[in-house]
């Protein structure tokens, strides 16, 4: 931000009633939310990336249509930057910057596009090209088809990763003049049903969050050779989950020391220690999530960011320094929160 002033930018879903893009001010000493202004600019921001300098937002509309917006963020209420720019893909859930583009992982139609940035930050006005995943799951009504939810860069910045819920896959990309391409397909456990991938700070390991059976796989990276190789599979919560439980959100702490996860259903936050010295992750606590339905957490500055989307805030937790057990600190009223990000 060119004030210096750190701000929180959340995404909602307006069909349900979402505001669309909130910014709020972030306290630097406790961490707490004042709402600064909201944006109704496309339908359905549901997921948002800010650009390496931080002046620039960028959102997806995720609607059947499907398309990518970008904003300055000079001042507390974002300014659009051009029209949205359509993505070719249907439902995109998720963006984030690579190679000189914002790529979009497109749920309903299981595609990832590649959207070139401009030099003043805007978004050409058309994709410079779409890959298609292919393949399906066992699950009768979720893994008919593919269904990209997340893409992002590695730590190393020589790889895009893309995960699909529908394929059981995680597919290790390049960006070849403009147009993704895979590099490498990684298969997990059928029915497992991918939804999102942290990486360790180290570069060296990644956890995949399954939403289909509530678990986290942790895997070894090789960012030499783009590849993911899983290690283990653990439950996210203690015991046999009682009724609907499907994990949503996952982030690591910027030391490394502790995975946290968000489970809708049973609406809690899980911790698990990933010390080093520790082969595997133990799952080690577990607290409500401070709402219903967490789509999305985000760690920053000893502070995890909930999205709660059913019951309508963003809350805020201080996570102790030592155990990682996130405690809640209060909250803001947002309909239909999606997603969090911290400029």
């Amino acid at each position: 931000m060119t004030d210096g002033r750190r701000r929180a930018f959340i995404g909602s879903f307006t069909a349900a009633g979402g505001p669309g893009i909130v910014t709020a001010a972030i306290s630097p000493d406790d961490g707490a939310l004042t709402v600064l202004a909201s944006l109704n600019g496309v339908p359905d921001p549901s997921y948002l990336a800010l650009s390496a300098d931080g002046r620039t937002l960028y959102a997806v509309s995720e609607t059947a249509e499907g398309a990518v917006a970008a904003y300055r963020v000079d001042g507390d209420r974002p300014a659009p930057q051009g029209p949205p720019v359509p993505v070719d893909g249907n439902g995109p859930t998720h963006l984030s910057l690579f190679a000189g583009h914002v790529l979009t992982a497109n749920y309903g139609s299981g595609s990832v596009t590649a959207v070139p940035v401009l030099a003043d930050g805007s978004l050409a006005p058309a994709p410079s090209g779409t890959l298609p995943h292919t393949g399906s799951g066992p699950h009768p009504q979720r893994q008919q088809g593919p269904h990209a939810h997340q893409v992002q860069p590695d730590p190393s910045g020589r790889w895009a990763v893309s995960i699909d819920l529908g394929t059981d896959s995680v597919r290790v990309c390049t960006l070849d003049d403009g147009v993704p391409a895979v590099h490498r397909e990684t298969a997990l456990r059928p029915g497992s049903g991918p939804r999102h991938l942290a990486f360790h700070p180290d570069g060296t390991r990644a956890y995949v969050l399954n939403e289909l059976s509530p678990t986290l796989l942790v895997c070894d990276w090789d960012a030499t050779e783009g590849l993911l190789k899983p290690l283990t599979e653990l439950p996210v919560l203690p015991g046999a989950p009682a009724g609907d439980a499907y994990p949503s959100g996952v982030a690591v702490s910027p030391d490394g020391r502790f995975v946290w996860t968000a489970t809708r259903g049973a609406d809690v936050l899980s911790v698990f220690t990933a010390d080093r010295d520790v082969a595997v992750p133990r799952l080690t606590a577990t607290v409500p999530c401070g709402g219903h339905w967490p789509r999305a957490l985000t760690a920053h500055g000893g502070f995890l960011y909930v999205a709660n989307e059913r019951s309508g805030d963003v809350t805020w937790f201080a996570t102790d320094p030592a155990t990682g057990v996130p405690r809640r600190r209060g909250a803001i009223e947002v309909t239909a929160a999606s997603c969090v990000v911290i400029g």
